[in-house]
């Protein structure tokens, strides 16, 4: 998988893919990260990448030209299966959207920032527009941060126990059961004598059990379609 982000703040997207998971994802070849720093597209000696709103209000736009420039760029290069514009009002993710997003080879996604980006680059450019919640950040970043790391983690070979993925929270519409380790035994708190038992099909019940319990007093929202 190809991930090629747009942004004006290159600098505060790099540190997530510096350590952890994404870092070891990157380093076995299993996903490419690329930053472009908008501003290299820019106007002009100053490089403008934004501009007032015709109309009046407060705040300011990024510009088409700029971002058409970047984007139309990346197409030469390549074929792109989404262009992902991060902003507050898309399409809330859920696991769902990081699974399909998973399957795909290149992404490009585009760092809103200020009031947003001119309408005509939702209009022509964007195939998928997403939110991490009901919420306004500074900038798209930490959002694209959090979106490349669930997308990422799904890829085949980045988790050492690939099915580790597959019984996470909101994989099958339910929140995870409660997990345990050692000691079995501490300050007087017993670990459920089921996990303790080996008995794989009871503690697999025990689990989905729990699952459903766990989600219906969390997020029944979710059991809807159950």
């Amino acid at each position: 998988m190809r991930i090629d982000i747009i942004t004006l703040l290159p600098e505060l997207l790099k540190s997530p893919f510096e350590a952890s998971i994404l870092k070891r994802a990157i380093e076995k070849k299993l996903v490419e990260i690329y930053f472009h720093d908008l501003r290299d597209y820019g106007l002009g000696n100053y490089r403008q990448v934004d501009d007032y709103q015709f109309g009046g209000g407060a705040g300011m736009v990024l510009m088409i030209e700029p971002i058409d420039t970047c984007i139309t760029q990346l197409k030469s290069q390549r074929t792109y299966d989404e262009v992902i514009y991060m902003t507050p009002d898309g399409q809330t993710l859920n696991q769902k959207t990081a699974n399909t997003l998973s399957t795909l080879q290149n992404i490009i996604i585009l760092c809103g920032h200020y009031k947003g980006v001119d309408q005509r680059v939702r209009d022509h450019f964007i195939t998928r527009e997403i939110s991490i919640g009901d919420y306004v950040l500074s900038g798209g970043e930490l959002g694209a941060a959090v979106l490349c790391d669930t997308v990422i983690r799904l890829l085949p070979g980045v988790l050492s126990d690939e099915t580790s993925a597959l019984t996470d929270s909101f994989q099958d519409n339910l929140l995870a059961p409660p997990v345990y380790t050692r000691p079995a035994l501490y300050k007087e708190w017993q670990v459920p004598e089921i996990l303790l038992s080996g008995n794989t099909p009871k503690i697999e019940q025990w689990r989905e059990e729990k699952a459903y319990e766990h989600t219906l007093n969390r997020r029944p929202d979710l059991l809807k379609d159950k």
